[in-house]
This record gives C-alpha cells, sequence and structure tokens, in this order.
C-alpha cells in the first residue's frame, strides 16, 4: 500500500494520490532497509518521469550526554558500513533497471530535518519511504519507527510512505 500526501494531511484527513512527472527522486531510510516496494515505487516514479534517484540513509546519533556530544552515542564502524551497504544495494538495484542513481549515508539524531533538508539540497521533487503502519500521535512522536511519518508531515514535496516487510 502506498500513501502520498503533500507535507501533510488535508483538512478533512484524506489521503490524496500524488503522481506527477517528477525530474528527481529522494529514496531516503531513517535507518531501516529499504523495502522491495519502496525500491519498486521509486522504480515507477523515476520511470514515469525519466527522474533520477538520490538514495540517502541515516546512521543514527543517539543524543547527547549532559548537552555535550558524546562519542560514545556516535555510530560505530559497524553501524555506518550497515548504512552504507544499505545504500550500496538500492543504488545497485536502481541502476541494474536502468535508472540513474547514486547516493550516500549521513549521521545525525534529527532524521526527519536532514531528510527533508537533503530533498531540497538536492533539488528533489517526491521524496520515497519504507513505512511502518501510522500509530497514535502521542505514542508516535516518541518512536524512531515513525519518522516517515514526520517526513511526510513536514517535508513540502509529495511524500510516499510504502508499507514495510
Amino acid at each position: 500500500m502506498t500513501l502520498a500526501l503533500r507535507g501533510g494531511s488535508s483538512p478533512a484527513g484524506e489521503e490524496t494520490a500524488i503522481d506527477g512527472p517528477f525530474t528527481r527522486i529522494l529514496l531516503a531510510s531513517e535507518g531501516r532497509p529499504f523495502s522491495d516496494a519502496a525500491i519498486e515505487r521509486a522504480l515507477e516514479l523515476a520511470r514515469a518521469g525519466r527522474a533520477s534517484v538520490h538514495v540517502f540513509s541515516i546512521a543514527r546519533v543517539h543524543g547527547t550526554g549532559l548537552g555535550f556530544p558524546n562519542p560514545g552515542l556516535l555510530p560505530t564502524k559497524r553501524e555506518w558500513q550497515e548504512q552504507r551497504e544499505i545504500v550500496r544495494k538500492a543504488v545497485a538495484r536502481l541502476r541494474r533497471r536502468g535508472i540513474e542513481a547514486e547516493g550516500h549515508v549521513l549521521g545525525t539524531r534529527k532524521a526527519t530535518k536532514r531528510i527533508c533538508d537533503e530533498a531540497r539540497k538536492e533539488g528533489c521533487d517526491a521524496i520515497v519511504m519504507t513505512a511502518d503502519p501510522d500509530r497514535n500521535r502521542l505514542v508516535a512522536d516518541m518512536m524512531w519507527t515513525q519518522e516517515p511519518q514526520r517526513v511526510r508531515r513536514r517535508a513540502k514535496v509529495p511524500v510516499f510512505l510504502v508499507a514495510g516487510e
């Protein structure tokens, strides 16, 4: 199931499908592997408008200690390598299917802000993400896995959330 909303929900709360010809698509992750469905959705959107795809993933920084950056809270070498591998595999799959693609990994505590900034910086006019089902907003604000829903609310471009595996 794919949901697309432009920067949040409409006043009535209904979901609106947005399938326009896009020129640049951001395939983003807050750290989870890309689902096959998300990669397929990015492929569909890219083919419809002959778009290129920028693959982007977050290596999670776990916080600060007493308000100061703490090296123990930064991503480990293994976590960086896992994220690079996730991006590399997605880029390879897209290229094998004839889509121009490149990507990179960034470490941050603020995944929503970084994903939206990356879309703006790369000139992307759509974002595709693997997502869990929506949760109660009170509980969801404390869950890292609800990051795609926060991106959907904050983004200024259409966001396609694809159900995860």
